[in-house]
Order: C-alpha cells, then structure tokens, then sequence
C-alpha cells in the first residue's frame, strides 16, 4: 500500500537503480554510475549490476570464458556498501531470453531482499538495462523512472524484438524518462508521460586538474613516444569504426597511437606497430591517460547505437585540455565548435593532424564546462523526481 504524505504526496525510502553495467567491472563513468552515487549522497540507492541482453556465445571462446568468469566473481560477491548509502547488488540471473524465462522467477525476491537490508522498502524504480522490464510489476514501486540514454534495441550483440518489447513495456510504466539525447527524446515526446534531458557530465575537477598536472605519464606510457593520439573506452563493433581508425593510422606512421580500454573485435584486426594497447584501466586513473594524450579520438561508426548517444568521454575530453578529432554524430552539435570533426579515414588524419598543431583547449573550453558537472545534473534529477509529487522520506519515519 502506497504512503501518503499531509500534503497528499507518495513517500518513498530510496532508490532501485537496475543498471545498465556492472559495477566491479566496467567503466565507472558511466551516467547510471555518476548519478546513482551522487543521489546516495542524500538516501540509499541499491544499484543492481547488469542483468545482462545475451547469453555469451560459444563461438567465441575467449570472450565467452571472460564474460562468464567475470559474472561468477560479481554474482560471490553479492550485496556490499561501497559508499555512502551507496549498495551495490549482483544477483543471480541468466541473460537472454531462455535464460530470463529461468530465472526470473527468483529475481524479483533477490532484489527484495537485498533493497531491504540498505533500508528500502518503498522504493523509485530507476530502469536503465531493459532486461529488468518484469521488476516495474514485481518490486512495487512509488515510481518509475527510465534511464533512455542507450538505444537499448540497437544493440547488436542482442534480439532487437524481444529488447524493442522490454524497452516498450518500460517506455509505458515510467513516471519520467530522462534522455541524454535532444533526438531521441524528440523522436520520442507524446510516446512517454513525462521527458527530462540531462546530457552527460563531467567530474571537472578531477579531470581538469589531471590536465593541468605537470610530468605525471603513467608509467607504462612512460616508453611510448609523442606524438600520442589516445582512444580511451571500448573497442566494439557497435559504437568503433575500425576501418575509418585503421586508414588514418596508416597515414600517421609517426603518431603513437594509445588504446586505453576492452576490444571485442576479432584478434589480430590491428596489425600496425604504432597501435599500443594498454588495456582496461581504474577509473581513477583514466583521466591521467587522457593527460598522457597530444590529441584524444572518437572514431565512432555510424551504428544507430551512435546515432542516438551522447558519450560521456567528449566531455571529459575537453576537461583535461587535449584537442579532441571526432566523427559527427547528433549530440555532437553543442560542442562542435571545440573539436575537430571527420568522417572518413583520410579526413581523420588530416584532422589529427591540424589537432597537434593547434595543443591544448584554451579557457573558452573550461568556461563552457562549468556547468556539466555531475553533481549538477544529479540535482537536475533529484528535482525532476520530487515533481512527480513523491517525497523522500527515510524508512522508520
């Protein structure tokens, strides 16, 4: 039964975030990531990893065996407090949809139990990852919000029919849906009750400050030499443009350049010795690669996944200070002034190449990213979610 204020408003005790990563393993820039720590500031979020869009294929075994492994050491280590009031959750689910059939079952309790022991009884449902669909029912929420900053259904590595039905199911049960993207959001007004744009942030500070911090190479770029162009984040099919990357490289022989991040791509699809791949870093210490960078790259394809993004990196790009070179891609168009766009392989070079002669972002850059900070857009949503005529109220009050 619902709990209704003097004023006639619904209480609520926290925050069910079912997120779109996992958080002991991905990249924790991520905007479900950024927003949920900032909101546990002010009452429990329980964050629960990524219930996954498709079961690992065989096929590839390298991948399968990593995916997997990584799944069993999130799922031993069940609910933590990380900070905060901020808990993160990993329960057990089989991705895809035989897998969901299986398992769901026994995922709407999990989550129960676990929202309980971080204090929450009556929660908001934040749904970002689309596999979660079935919890707007089970978990009886105050309210619903859906996180709509990925084009989940253009997802390749997923099934567009069964993620497309998912991601209508929550479209229809949100309270709000906030976007990242001005596009998809208007692609999408009088389809959903309620629309909120909060393009990514940037923790400024840190990544500033990163950017302003003198000799501080990390030590296995210490060898590599300058120039050095960097990419940091994954290596996938969906978002990267490998053939227009692998034409500029072969027209900078000179150019170090640095991948910062996980591939998926098939092995040996990068033969050039002035690739450097360096793998998957902290996150605390992405912004000191970026720093490491002459220039920073987004060689993204044009995927509908793309199309519809708005990605974080740009943004902590222009905040260490580094030239950035680009393709175009829609939520490019508040920015598009401060970098250097390109959308094929000869072009991108030419772009890389004007990007070294021009060095570091000038105030102008900082000064426009004064107000993207993520505790900013946190307060943007905390205000978004009171206007649903819900009020936070801490369990036991």
């Amino acid at each position: 039964m619902d709990c209704l204020t003097e004023t006639g408003a619904k209480d609520f005790d926290g925050i069910i975030c079912i997120g779109g990563e996992d958080w002991w393993y991905h990249n924790r820039g991520h905007f479900d990531f950024q927003i949920m720590r900032r909101l546990a500031q002010r009452m429990p979020v329980l964050f629960v990893n990524s219930l996954g869009v498709r079961m690992p294929s065989v096929a590839e075994p390298s991948q399968f065996a990593s995916r997997i492994t990584r799944k069993l050491k999130s799922l031993l280590r069940g609910l933590e407090r990380v900070e905060n009031q901020f808990y993160v959750f990993s329960p057990a689910s089989v991705p895809g949809p035989l897998g969901q059939k299986l398992s769901s079952f026994a995922l709407g309790p999990q989550i129960k139990r676990a929202a309980r022991r971080a204090g929450i009884t009556r929660p908001v449902l934040w749904m970002h990852c689309p596999a979660g669909a079935s919890l707007v029912s089970e978990l009886s929420p105050v309210a619903v919000v859906m996180q709509r900053t990925d084009r989940f259904e253009a997802f390749p590595e997923g099934d567009p029919v069964v993620l497309g039905d998912q991601v209508a199911t929550i479209k229809t049960a949100a309270d709000l849906v906030v976007y990242c993207a001005s596009h998809l959001m208007g692609e999408e007004t009088g389809t959903v009750k309620r629309q909120l744009l909060v393009t990514h942030g940037v923790d400024l500070d840190s990544f500033a400050a990163a950017g302003q911090a003198k000799n501080a190479i990390p030590a296995d770029m210490a060898n590599i030499p300058s120039p050095r162009a960097g990419f940091i984040g994954g290596i996938d099919a969906h978002t990267f443009d490998p053939e227009l990357f692998l034409t500029a490289v072969r027209q900078l022989p000179h150019v170090s350049f640095v991948m910062i991040g996980g591939c998926s791509l098939p092995e040996n699809w990068c033969p050039y010795p002035n690739i450097h791949f360096l793998g998957r870093k902290p996150y605390d210490t992405v912004a000191s690669y970026m720093a490491a960078m002459d220039v920073l790259l987004m060689p993204w394809n044009k995927s509908d996944w793309i199309q519809a993004c708005n990605p974080i990196k740009l943004k902590e790009y222009l905040a260490v200070g580094r030239p950035v070179v680009t393709t175009d891609f829609p939520a490019l168009a508040a920015w598009r002034d401060l970098v250097h766009v390109a959308d094929d392989g000869v072009s991108f070079a030419n772009a890389i190449r004007a990007a070294l002669a021009v060095g570091p972002a000038n105030a102008e850059v900082m000064k426009r990213l004064e107000s993207e900070t993520w505790d900013a857009k946190a307060d943007l949503i905390a205000d978004a979610i009171g206007d649903l005529g819900v009020t936070y109220r801490p369990a036991g009050r």
